[in-house]
């Protein structure tokens, strides 16, 4: 089948192309490489794409340009849309929150639209954890009403929910969104804990570390959350929404400890007061992904953390 990857030179968006490509697709990425991190770790992403030497496109493009949208559809009949692009983070929201909404309310709405006038018939979206907001009960799950987000990232993601189920209501178009947990592993974004903490450690540097260190994380290994969306590429299901994470909650004292030990090096405490927007938990109930997708995390965070770590040190934390 033919594959669009919107984001497909990120973190999570290499892992989907290349695991397509391995398995026998052929896959378009379409990416900006904006700056919202050192450009050239996606380019480094892209490469090591590439040096597989499978039916592979890249395509530099921003979401918000319809026009360009439009012409990527117009030139390639695609089965799949998996999109993947958005403004990602809970705290930088804050300070540009207009562009978080322009980025992921508009641009996903221009994929949507693109995708609709082109005939695609099924589209997977990337959603996020921090939708349920601060006040869900644990563990989260699908059916919980998700109506408080406390930061405009976690809104934007809410405001992409609904606009999937309009267009699969208004149009037919199979949608399936994916509220990701605290996803981690290979490739890594440099702006997220478990790398920013990584490099800071090896340079002997103080890691910042909010609040008291209790609040919790419900960490997804790469590997696990690849196999959530890749059941969905094989099944249909009108309009669901999934959660995939680990359904395993790991307080923040807990991931420094295990990155001690994973990268045999100590961390520099630096307290800090706890930020807004952030939620003190994540803890995914995968029970209707266990049901619907046959989705099987494998890779605990005490193994999965040696996993990043052996990477990290392997490429010592450079972008290139």
């Amino acid at each position: 089948m033919n594959f669009l990857v919107t984001g497909g030179a990120g973190f999570i968006g290499s892992h989907v192309c290349e695991r397509l490509l391995n398995d026998g697709h052929s896959v378009w990425a379409y990416d900006d490489l904006n700056d919202f991190y050192d450009p050239r770790f996606k380019q480094r992403n892209l490469r090591e794409i590439q040096a597989l030497a499978k039916p592979f496109e890249f395509i530099y493009g921003d979401i918000t340009d319809r026009a360009a949208l439009d012409e990527v559809f117009a030139s390639v009949k695609f089965d799949q849309v998996i999109h993947l692009a958005a403004r990602a983070g809970v705290r930088p929201s804050l300070a540009e929150p207009a562009l978080y909404q322009r980025v992921n309310v508009e641009g996903t709405v221009n994929v949507l639209e693109a995708g609709r006038r082109a005939g695609v018939r099924k589209m997977i979206v990337a959603s996020s954890s921090s939708v349920y907001g601060a006040g869900s009960k644990s563990p989260f799950s699908e059916s919980d009403p998700v109506f408080s987000p406390i930061s405009p990232y976690a809104a934007s993601k809410l405001a992409c929910e609904s606009l999937g189920h309009v267009w699969h209501h208004l149009y037919k178009m199979d949608i399936a969104m994916l509220r990701f947990f605290t996803v981690y592993g290979p490739r890594q974004r440099p702006d997220l804990a478990i790398y920013k903490f990584a490099r800071l450690m090896m340079a002997g540097k103080p890691i910042p570390v909010f609040g008291d260190g209790s609040a919790a994380r419900d960490y997804t290994f790469i590997t696990d959350t690849l196999e959530g969306i890749l059941a969905c590429t094989r099944r249909e299901f009108g309009f669901e929404v999934f959660n995939l994470g680990e359904s395993q909650t790991v307080p923040l004292r807990r991931m420094v400890e295990l990155l001690e030990e994973a990268l045999g090096k100590k961390a520099i405490i630096d307290r800090q007061p706890l930020q807004p927007g952030d939620v003190p938990l994540t803890f995914a109930d995968i029970s209707k992904a266990r049901a619907r997708l046959g989705y099987h995390p494998a890779v605990p965070f005490d193994k999965g953390v040696k996993l990043f770590a052996d990477w990290f040190l392997r490429h010592q934390g450079l972008p290139v």
